[in-house]
């Protein structure tokens, strides 16, 4: 793999170190060669580290001539470029080669001439239209990916990679007193010396952090305080310094080529930027185990945790940073620990090698989908923002397994709740019925899923059978592997229905995953014999239940004591089903009063499931008894049936959901699939037309027994979840990937 790195060469601060950093890395693992459109100590350091460095200074065009030549002579497969010169000339040459191109975004662009309206007129436009015009993003932060998403960019083709650095490496000891003679900074015995590395820019706001150190003079810390960078703010910093009358406690030292000495003599690293991606003050600080206070933007957050690895404050609010300052520069102790703490999480997720092995992976993924012709990913459509927690289930596992085959592959999803998928799922969503849209995505995905559930049936709907079968003939036509994935089938009640289904599986579909055995026969009667069908099991089964903690603080909010033994009850409207409430209520008295269980109504589908549980619940006359609201996230619901010392349920779901956690399960079936679920774990099922109290207490009594011998619950859910390891190796093997 050969990529060539574009960038203006006049670049300082956190840009410069993630550039020579990371293709110091790379270099070792692929073939890179940097390009400046300048000469001087950024490319010169470049040079020192081996890296393979040209430099174009002449006019920009003329330049441009000449990198497009070295381009087609050296071979280059991918343009990477960064910063607003760099986002230009790779746009530009982009075109000409035909090369895809990637751009690493460092900072927010709005903010990066901020205070110099000319520039942001020049250089800020032209890096805007530039980087609009760029197919593939890279933000240094989860932060920063997010901006980019928030302002348009696609959400498939925007990417994070941490900043990293090389925490194996030596540090070499420093003389901290020398340091501070050679900067002029006045260092007595006993000081706490307050560092930050920055460019002195309004973005950094160290105005704030001037204050500060007067706040934590004033009580009584013995601070000082040195900043390393340059900048337009330096006058005003020096300036504020004197009005604040501690000019002698903070010195303003310049650029340090020597950062490593730098961070060497301090003894609390602080950062309060207005924004930020990832910046690499935190992670050099880190690699010196100093403790840091910072401001809580862009990335910061996801490796400082407040009081656990340092501390984070408001953006502009000096008085807190002061009072963090003062607390760290007089507890020793706190000071040691805060920093070995950052270091431990650090070097453990923001390495070089971390960052640069995901560099690679970008890489590959970008050259693999421009050589499919922009074809790439999958398409997932099923019953998906209704409201059920058993569908959302099955999305969230979904969208699991795709990412374990592979993490950076485009992922869509069909659903009535676009915008709440997207953010829930970090995933492409549009509305089901967007029909020129997710047409036009089927033209660029490489597999299109038909995603679990029930969806080949016309019971509840017949327009939804239409709609599935004329989903899965779309996809076909426009290219995509078609696969039905852990699914069930049927029932399908119309001869008319069973032809088309017939038709349709025939004709446009590859793979058919099935969740149960009785899937397989239905197929069979259709007379379903094209496409390849695997039985495996349902998704959902894959997915891990929430935190205890967070179980217990739901039911808790819901008013259940504290320590209170449970029955779970998950109960929907069907017909009948009203008739045979009292019997279920019947069987949540009987539990509570011989078994000490409080009925817990569990609404797998909030929209229709708490109505059900209010009119059961109504006949519960002097029966503590809690109603859970709704929506429940799938972990969430997951982690209360789990909680259950017995689940009675109408829903699916709620029966998948309380097996796959060792919870004995009682079936109200009112559709095939229920019993059809239930054999497959020897659960004790009725159906809904045969319900009595005298019945559901007894098949109560039988599924208890088996709590005192959980083992065979749990080895046919270990089973099942064997099965269902299935779905995602064919899904693998239609995307031509391994697993």
């Amino acid at each position: 793999m050969k990529v060539i790195h574009l960038i203006s060469g006049g670049d300082t601060g956190g840009a410069k170190t993630h550039v020579h950093s990371l293709l110091h890395g790379l270099g070792k693992r692929v073939d890179v060669t940097l390009v400046c459109f300048r000469d001087g100590p950024f490319a010169e350091e470049a040079r020192r580290l081996g890296i393979d460095t040209r430099v174009y200074s002449g006019r920009f065009f003329s330049s441009l001539g000449e990198v497009e030549e070295l381009i087609r002579s050296g071979g280059y497969e991918l343009i990477h470029s960064h910063g607003s010169r760099g986002n230009l000339a790779g746009v530009l040459l982009s075109r000409r080669t035909r090369l895809p191109i990637v751009s690493t975004v460092h900072s927010d662009w709005k903010l990066d001439y901020l205070g110099r309206p000319l520039a942001a007129a020049t250089y800020g436009v032209l890096n805007a239209w530039a980087l609009r015009r760029i197919k593939y993003h890279i933000g240094v932060s989860d932060a920063m990916r997010e901006l980019l998403i928030e302002r348009g960019f696609r959400r498939n083709d925007t990417f994070s990679i941490y900043n990293g650095i090389d925490f194996d490496r030596e540090i070499p000891d420093a003389d901290r007193a020398e340091f501070y003679k050679r900067v002029g900074a006045d260092i007595a015995p006993g000081d706490i010396v307050v560092g930050a590395a920055a460019r002195l820019d309004p973005v950094k706001d160290l105005a704030t952090l001037v204050r500060a150190a007067a706040g934590a003079i004033a009580a009584g810390a013995p601070v000082k305080l040195i900043i390393a960078g340059e900048g337009p703010e330096r006058p005003n910093l020096a300036a504020l310094a004197e009005e604040l009358g501690i000019a002698g406690s903070v010195t303003l030292c310049g650029w340090i080529d020597a950062m490593d000495e730098f961070y060497s003599a301090l003894d609390i690293n602080a950062l309060t930027s207005i924004s930020e991606a990832f910046p690499y003050a935190i992670t050099e600080g880190a690699a010196h185990r100093l403790p840091t206070v910072a401001t809580a933007v862009g990335g910061i957050p996801r490796l400082i945790k407040d009081g656990e690895t340092g501390y984070l404050v408001p953006v502009g609010d000096s008085e807190a940073l002061a009072a963090r300052i003062a607390g760290l520069a007089g507890d020793a102790a706190l000071r040691a620990r805060l920093g070995e703490a950052l270091y431990e999480k650090a070097a453990r997720e923001y390495s070089i090698a971390a960052t640069c092995a995901q560099q690679i992976s970008l890489y590959n993924q970008i050259l693999e989908r421009e050589a499919a012709g922009g074809r790439a990913g999958v398409l997932i459509c099923g019953a998906y923002g209704l409201g059920n927690a058993g569908d959302e289930a099955i999305l969230d596992a979904l969208v699991g397994e795709m990412r374990a085959i592979d993490p950076l592959m485009p992922v869509t999803v069909l659903t009535r709740e676009p915008a709440e998928a997207a953010a829930r799922l970090d995933v492409e969503a549009v509305h089901t019925f967007n029909f020129p849209k997710f047409l036009s995505i089927m033209k660029r995905r490489a597999l299109y899923v038909n995603g679990g559930g029930s969806l080949i049936q016309d019971v509840t709907s017949r327009r939804s059978l239409w709609y599935f079968l004329y989903t899965l003939r779309a996809a076909k036509a426009r290219g995509c592997k078609v696969m039905m994935y852990g699914c069930g089938i049927g029932p399908v009640t119309r001869e008319r229905g069973v032809r088309s289904t017939k038709k349709t599986l025939n004709s446009s579909v590859d793979v058919i995953t099935l969740r149960e055995p009785d899937s397989v026969e239905e197929l069979e009667r259709f007379g379903v014999t094209e496409p390849e069908i695997v039985l495996a099991a349902d998704p959902a089964l894959t997915l891990r239940a929430a935190p205890r903690a967070e179980v217990e603080k739901s039911l808790a909010a819901a008013g259940l004591p504290e320590g209170a033994r449970c029955a779970g009850f998950a109960l929907r409207h069907w017909q009948g089903f009203s008739e045979k409430a009292p019997a279920i209520a019947a069987c949540a008295r009987y539990l509570y009063e011989k078994h000490g269980l409080t009925p817990v109504f569990i609404p797998i589908n909030h929209k229709s499931d708490i109505d059900a549980g209010r009119e059961a619940a109504a006949q519960l006359e002097g029966v503590p008894y809690v109603l859970l609201p709704g929506p429940l996230p799938s972990g969430l619901a997951i982690g209360v049936l789990g909680r259950m010392e017995i689940a009675v349920s109408m829903r699916l779901h709620g029966l998948i959901f309380a097996a796959g956690q060792g919870t004995p399960v009682v079936g109200i079936s009112y559709d095939p699939k229920v019993s059809a679920f239930l054999k497959c774990v020897d659960g004790e099922c009725v159906p809904l037309s045969e319900v009595t109290a005298a019945g559901l207490d007894a098949l109560a009594e039988r599924a208890l027994a088996k709590r005192r011998d959980p083992e065979a619950l749990r080895g046919s859910v270990e089973a099942l979840r064997a099965l269902e390891a299935r779905n995602m190796a064919c899904a693998a093997r239609l995307l031509g990937k391994e697993v």
